[in-house]
């Protein structure tokens, strides 16, 4: 269906962003197809965010420009408040510190009217120090027999590639802002997890992701507890989908703490890093205590079955690096104080 204004209501949560505000807006106003309104929500930003974003009223015409304040609450509860205030039919999200290039609501559009899909997403253009390297997202989509299971397994829908029915997002209650990590990730799954329940990936890169002090890997252990919550929140949605869901959850939880492992290791925090895997074998023998065809025993066979693995594993990967086991060995004895 042709339009000459997107129904669209993007949602831009924004905290202490007056330095980068106005270059996402820019990226908005930029659309072939403009949106019919702009949301910002300052979640209590002790800068000039709401300034800055207001000074953007013009420039962004004929998108209509509402900006709102509030305490801080977290970006769950600004993209809430936000979508409590949206008047349009979809809703897109962009962060304050990233960009959309300008056929990203035009042909999101059409993908998303052209099979009456609940939610779309697309590929996105990671901003490294080295240039701008492309994440196929679609890639991931058509991994796998089922994209909701490659989704729960990887998480890879990014906020700012999305574009979903209000009334989808709104049936589900929203936002999850008991979350501090990962509400995203959690509110697609929430929205996807009846089997009926139809979206795409395309793979045009139509968005840029900055990455800024503050993003979602300074908070590693806050990532891994949120989710590991939300792994064990859509066993019924794997169930669903008759879904193995002991072996799918064990993959789930792999990739997370591989994830963290992965953070920890390029961050230099080696004793984290090295503690990773006895973590993930500690959860994995918690899968089976509370699994009724298991023992204490087979709950403890697990634990060093896995430990063992994990750490031949780590091993061989600590070899590849061997200009980095003399740091992670120094910071050992430093922990124990033989150093």
């Amino acid at each position: 269906m042709p339009h000459d204004i997107a129904p669209v209501s993007v949602i831009i949560p924004a905290y202490n962003a007056g330095k980068s505000i106005q270059k996402a807006l820019e990226s908005v106003a930029a659309q072939s197809l403009p949106a019919a309104e702009i949301i910002v929500v300052d979640d209590g930003s002790v800068d000039d965010t709401a300034a800055q974003a207001t000074a953007m009223r013009d420039i962004v015409q004929p998108s209509k420009l509402i900006v709102i304040q509030q305490s801080n609450q977290g970006a769950g509860a600004a993209r809430n408040s936000a979508i409590d205030a949206a008047t349009q039919k979809y809703l897109a999200f962009l962060d304050a510190d990233d960009e959309w290039l300008p056929a990203k609501l035009e042909k999101s559009l059409e993908t998303l009217e052209s099979n009456d899909y609940t939610l779309i997403a697309h590929d996105y253009l990671d901003v490294t120090s080295s240039g701008e390297v492309h994440v196929s997202c679609t890639a991931r989509f058509n991994e796998g027999p089922d994209p909701y299971v490659s989704l729960y397994l990887k998480g890879y829908i990014p906020s700012i590639s999305v574009v979903v029915h209000r009334d989808a997002v709104l049936a589900v209650g929203g936002f999850d802002e008991s979350l501090r990590n990962a509400q995203d990730f959690d509110l697609w799954l929430k929205v996807l997890a009846d089997p009926k329940t139809t979206f795409t990936v395309f793979d045009a890169p139509l968005a840029k992701y900055y990455h800024t002090p503050g993003g979602i890997m300074t908070h590693t252990e806050r990532r891994i507890k949120c989710c590991v919550q939300i792994a064990y929140r859509y066993l019924p949605a794997l169930q669903r989908r008759e879904q193995e869901v002991i072996p799918t959850l064990i993959r789930r939880l792999m990739n997370v703490y591989s994830e963290a492992f992965s953070v920890y290791f390029r961050s230099r925090k080696f004793i984290r890093a090295v503690m990773i895997p006895f973590r993930f074998a500690r959860s994995v023998a918690k899968i089976g205590l509370n699994t009724e065809t298991t023992s204490a025993r087979y709950g403890s066979f697990l634990y060093i079955g896995f430990s063992v693995w994990v750490i031949a594993i780590l091993g061989i990967y600590l070899s590849q690096f061997q200009n980095l086991i003399g740091p992670v060995m120094n910071a050992i004895k430093r922990a124990v104080g033989l150093a």
